[in-house]
């Protein structure tokens, strides 16, 4: 990645952060990267996967996950402390993206209590996606991996498995289509400490007619500043079996 545009982008996403609060627009957040707005767009996609302004809702919407789960203050005040003027417009947003309302998320800790952790009794048409994630040797805790149709780990995953370490996955009922996959791994002591976690993105698994099985791996690396948040929640570790389905 060259430098200059890293530079660019970085400080695009600092400006995010620190006024997560204000109506940043295209021009503001090319104006802090010291980029033409058309050139701005086009290099912040090619660095973090995703256009500033849907990488400035994941940003908004995380910092709101934050502020429900740890503070006292109401929905309509954190609503607007991210930047919606308007709690419902930020309430349906947050649970297309999240996958639970924020006044359920608050009262059930993140976890949708009837939706994660259930499996599917039958599998739904589609194509098999094998593979396997690969990590250093230091990664331990449990890993979730699946399909997202972009590059934000958010909404309903096509299909998707929750693992009890690194290692072989089977992601069943996929169907035609360009899909992202995407790993994350739950690791408790790094959460607790502050350190960076570790992600993984493996873009264009494609499922075409009469695909029975695809195969792709993916590897986890140290999360960065341009990898968009992750916005489902996932369920706490003693909610984890070997092999998962989340249901929408």
């Amino acid at each position: 990645m060259d430098e200059t545009v890293r530079r660019a982008v970085e400080r695009a996403i600092t400006t995010m952060r620190l006024d997560i609060g204000e109506p940043l627009a295209m021009d503001d957040l090319a104006r802090s990267a010291m980029f033409s707005k058309y050139h701005f767009s086009r290099v912040f996609r090619e660095v973090t996967g995703v256009s500033p302004g849907r990488f400035l809702s994941a940003v908004r919407l995380a910092e709101a996950k934050r502020l429900l789960r740890s503070t006292p203050k109401t929905v309509t005040t954190i609503s607007h402390q991210v930047g919606y003027h308007s709690v419902s417009t930020f309430s349906t947003v947050f649970a297309q993206r999240v996958g639970i309302a924020p006044d359920h998320f608050r009262r059930f800790g993140g976890v949708r209590p009837s939706t994660l952790a259930e499996e599917k009794p039958e599998p739904e048409p589609g194509a098999m996606v094998r593979g396997r994630v690969l990590a250093p040797d230091a990664v331990r805790g449990p890993v979730f991996v699946g399909l997202f149709r972009g590059r934000i780990c958010e909404g309903t995953p096509v299909s998707c498995a929750m693992l009890p370490e690194p290692g072989p996955f089977s992601l069943p009922g996929v169907p035609e289509g360009d899909w992202q996959l995407l790993a994350h791994c739950l690791d408790a002591d790094r959460s607790e400490t502050g350190e960076p976690g570790y992600v993984g993105c493996q873009s264009s698994v494609r499922i075409r007619p009469n695909t029975t099985v695809r195969m792709a791996d993916i590897w986890l690396r140290p999360e960065r500043v341009f990898d968009p948040p992750v916005l489902i929640e996932l369920p706490p570790e003693q909610h984890l079996s070997t092999e998962l389905r989340l249901v929408g």
